[in-house]
């Protein structure tokens, strides 16, 4: 019989080590994303800093619903809700208490209130229950308001609440309309009107006789008429209203300069002209700050245009007169005006910082249209000798500065390839270390996984320089031939970044292409001529030609991925929101080989039909004139009429309640695409009382599930040749 050896636990321990070592290991499999977890994605917007400057407020969507998120500035704990309604009270309007520890927020008609510290909200104080027009006086002390319900043709009570004391003093009465009250700039006194005719929006009912009789499609135009009445000023304290000689009633969001100038903006030769003046309200000759001129149409995104200094010094605006965004302030006394910023690049959001000594603004580059960096100009008090520091660095995009209270500090949106929008804070200094205050993203993503863009160009019909953004799986065999798919963006007036989109209503896209990425696709998101990032020229290429080079610029991203090598171009998709949906209904019209499947989501059918809407003929007869000055343009923008071209599958999502393209253009196209003999082509989902951009998580969810399908049934993304 043989004795057996033991060995020692160590050498048992490391006899295990090696052999461990010797063992080949397979590479760790990463979870793929799911559609659940991109609707788990939370989107901030509207962030404000508190009073105080300790914590940082904002409003965050998630899956449609819209709450008040309070958040530490320091970034020393997680930011936390301040309301949870499930019908999504966003906070719009809200302020804050001087002392930092009560946030007021309109809702129900009325003024609610919650502690900074947390509790359930409830009603500010008992007047504020039924009112309306709420404006916080300069010093944050008092809040002004009318009682009674808005737009009361039966008049109502100005009542000034000092928040310290819980007291209300009536101030005014009107026994016919009063309108919203404004303060003056030492809070002394209150401006407001009375008699003033409120606009009244104009309804347009439409049965087409596709539709039939019974459901009636209704386009509201925009508001008109309003104005009259007289304007009065009145002692805050109380006092006798005073009526407010030579001037009729400004309403309410005009911006003043002082107790009697106010900015107007009046336009000329067609359009093409705009003059900003101050105008006088004794009587005075107006005094001209700054005049626009384009040749085309104005084009400039102008986010921030004609904004006052604190110290009612300088008038802020930008132009693009040089071809490129830029910022210019000039003396609201009248003077030269000064231009600030002169790279050549997109100069947007520009803030005053409150001693009116600086401003803050995000801007791209001409060489890096996709990357947005925080800027701030210190301008003292001579403009022309102002000096720029860059705050932000590295990539990503960096929007919507705010100055904190103390203006040492910006607070400011952040995205990248792996991160959706968040909020940081960083000193106002040249490449200041920033601190996050949000996590948005479910920590159940595996951002490692996630695929940066890639910034290339290919030529447009015409041979120019396409810029576009590119997305190749990672681990990706370009031996190969892949599915691709072509995502055409909405708006016109938009564009791709080399991340997350800032914005969460084309963000939800970005991120179902990330999905879409790990499923085996290669993804393109060509910047058509027309979109913005790109300097006045790009933007003001679509003139008299919408839906001509533009949409070519798009479709012919599916060339490009063909020229690539690793492309089928047998297994192309393409899909777009709005305006890319209208330009995807262009590509399988007018190019019916080139794409196997098509998927439109509230694009745009017909032109004619959409200049016809009240709610957007300025738009369109900006770019393009009206049907009767230029019918051979709209002709070419018209692909619900040649919908009999359509050789491959298309999938239509559209919800009812749509404002920005109407519910019954998807319907119209239907009813064509059936009389052309194309309804075994297409698949259509109606989302009821669903607006534009998809918000209720449950919509998107079966949304994405329909596109996943859809393509994943036409393009075939697992077959590889």
């Amino acid at each position: 019989m043989h004795t057996r050896r033991l060995l020692p636990p160590l050498a048992i321990a490391l006899l295990a080590g090696i052999a461990a070592a010797q063992t080949p290991t397979k590479p760790r499999a990463h979870p793929k994303l799911t559609i659940d977890q991109l609707i788990a994605i939370k989107h901030p917007s509207g962030h404000q800093w508190t009073p105080d400057g300790s914590h940082v407020w904002f409003t965050y969507d998630s899956a449609g619903i819209n709450n008040i998120w309070l958040a530490p500035a320091n970034g020393s704990s997680a930011a936390r809700p301040l309301t949870t309604y499930a019908d999504g009270q966003n906070g719009n309007g809200g302020f804050w208490s001087n002392d930092g520890q009560t946030l007021f927020f309109p809702r129900d008609g009325g003024l609610f209130a919650v502690s900074s510290s947390g509790g359930a909200p409830h009603t500010a104080w008992p007047s504020a229950a039924r009112a309306h027009s709420f404006a916080l006086s300069p010093d944050g002390t008092r809040v002004a308001f009318v009682a009674g319900a808005p737009g009361g043709a039966n008049g109502g009570d100005l009542i000034v609440h000092t928040i310290a004391t819980n007291t209300d003093q009536t101030v005014a009465h009107a026994d016919s309309a009063l309108g919203a009250p404004s303060w003056s700039a030492d809070g002394a006194n209150l401006v407001y009107t009375v008699g003033a005719h409120p606009a009244s929006p104009i309804e347009h009912y439409a049965s087409p006789p596709e539709i039939g009789p019974k459901l009636i499609f209704v386009a509201t135009e925009f508001a008109r008429g309003g104005g009259g009445g007289t304007t009065f000023t009145v002692p805050a304290s109380g006092g006798t209203p005073r009526p407010v000689p030579g001037r009729s009633a400004f309403g309410r969001g005009s911006a003043r300069i002082d107790a009697t100038h106010t900015l107007s903006t009046r336009v000329s030769n067609g359009g093409l002209i705009r003059t900003t003046e101050s105008i006088d309200a004794n009587g005075g000759p107006p005094i001209i700050l700054h005049v626009d001129t384009a040749e085309k149409f104005f084009s400039s995104v102008n986010t921030t245009n004609n904004a006052i200094s604190p110290d009612h010094r300088w008038l802020l605006y930008t132009s693009d007169a040089t071809g490129w965004d830029q910022i210019y302030v000039v003396p609201t006394a009248g003077g030269t005006p000064v231009q600030i910023t002169k790279t050549p690049g997109e100069h947007w959001r520009a803030i005053w910082s409150h001693d009116s000594k600086r401003i803050a603004w995000d801007a791209n580059t001409a060489e890096h249209p996709g990357t947005r960096e925080i800027q701030v100009a210190t301008i003292g008090a001579d403009p022309a000798n102002a000096t720029i520091v860059t705050v932000t660095s590295g990539s990503g995009t960096n929007t919507a500065p705010q100055w904190s209270p103390d203006d040492e500090r910006v607070l400011f949106q952040h995205t990248d390839a792996r991160n959706s929008a968040d909020l940081y804070v960083a000193n106002a200094v040249a490449n200041a270390t920033v601190t996050r205050v949000t996590s948005s993203m479910p920590a159940s993503i595996d951002k490692s996984q996630l695929v940066a863009p890639t910034l290339i160009h290919y030529p447009g019909p015409d041979g120019k320089p396409v810029p576009a953004w590119l997305f190749v799986p990672k681990n990706f065999d370009r031996t190969k031939k892949h599915a691709a798919i072509v995502w055409i963006h909405p708006d016109g007036v938009n564009q791709n970044y080399d991340g997350w989109h800032p914005d969460r209503n084309e963000a939800v896209y970005y991120e179902f292409h990330q999905y879409l990425l790990q499923q085996g696709y290669v993804v393109i998101a060509p910047d058509y001529r027309g979109s913005i990032g790109y300097g006045r020229a790009w933007r003001n290429d679509v003139y008299m030609d919408v839906g001509g080079k533009d949409a070519k610029d798009a479709r012919l991203a599916a060339k490009y991925l063909e020229s690539l090598g690793y492309v089928d171009p047998d297994r192309v998709g393409v899909w777009g929101l709005s305006y890319g949906g209208f330009f995807t209904l262009l590509a399988v019209t007018q190019e019916p080989t080139w794409f196997r499947a098509a998927v439109d989501v509230a694009g745009v059918a017909d032109y004619k039909l959409y200049y016809d809407d009240p709610y957007h003929g300025g738009w369109t007869t900006s770019r393009i004139g009206t049907p009767d000055e230029h019918p051979e343009v709209y002709a070419k923008a018209a692909p619900m009429s040649h919908v009999d071209q359509i050789q491959h599958p298309l999938l239509i999502l559209h919800g009812t309640a749509d404002v920005n393209v109407p519910f019954i253009h998807s319907v119209l196209l239907v009813d064509h695409l059936l009389e052309a003999g194309k309804g075994d082509l297409v698949n259509f989902m109606v989302y009821p009382g669903e607006y534009h951009y998809f918000d209720r998580g449950f919509v998107v969810r079966d949304a994405w599930h329909r596109v996943d399908a859809f393509f994943r049934k036409n393009l075939q993304p697992d077959v590889i040749k």
